[in-house]
């Protein structure tokens, strides 16, 4: 029989045996944090798809516009839930000139729902100066143009300024009414604005309004 028996608490082992406690706890820790980690990145994502995307909240956001600089007779485009909107400062005799027209306007007194309640007037507008429009025309949504200076008499006898579309031919006089017999069957929108003092214009929001 041999003298030599075998140690259940080999020497060697128990040297070991923190080392390997050790490295034991090291892999537990770091794969318990990479998993808390690809939790975590697999959650962001769905955190974040629980609130609206920077595009989303810029859709539905008023603009202001800064109207201090626009002369009689011009036009500035802003952007507001990505469509265009027009800025017209009209001259006296330009908003003189607006009631002469009404027979040959499809609705010059602007019956149709295409404005707020405060712009159902001739010139459409809370100030009779100044003049805002969605620029995108009612038959198709194509874009008019603005023409002035005469050049619109060529599409209408004796009206020297107005808007064109040169898609289909829909015209529309410079408060936005739309004229007989084109394609185009309703006046422009008036979008919901209001002026927070006298060189800006909010567009999206009315005064008074909840």
């Amino acid at each position: 029989m041999s003298n030599v028996s075998l140690d259940a608490h080999d020497p060697s082992e128990a040297e070991n045996q923190p080392e390997n406690n050790t490295r034991r706890r090291f892999l537990t820790v770091a794969t318990s944090v990479v998993g808390g980690v690809g939790v975590v990145g697999a959650a962001v994502p769905f955190i974040a798809s629980w609130n609206p995307s920077i595009k989303a909240k810029a859709a539905g956001a008023d603009v202001e516009a800064d109207i201090s600089k626009i002369e009689p007779g011009q036009l500035i485009r802003v952007i507001w839930r990505s469509k265009p909107v027009w800025i017209a400062r009209r001259t006296p005799e330009l908003i003189a000139s607006l009631a002469d027209l009404d027979s040959q306007l499809k609705d010059p007194d602007s019956n149709e729902e295409q404005q707020p309640e405060f712009a159902k007037n001739t010139h459409r507008s809370l100030k009779e100066e100044y003049l805002v429009l969605v620029g995108i025309c009612t038959h198709l949504g194509c874009s008019p143009q603005h023409l002035k200076g005469g050049s619109f008499e060529e599409y209408v006898e004796g009206v020297p300024e107005g808007f064109f579309c040169p898609c289909h031919g829909s015209k529309f006089d410079m408060a936005g009414r739309v004229f007989q017999n084109v394609p185009a069957g309703l006046n422009l929108v008036v979008p919901p604005y209001m002026f927070i003092d006298d060189n800006t214009i909010l567009i999206g929001s009315e005064e008074g309004a909840a």
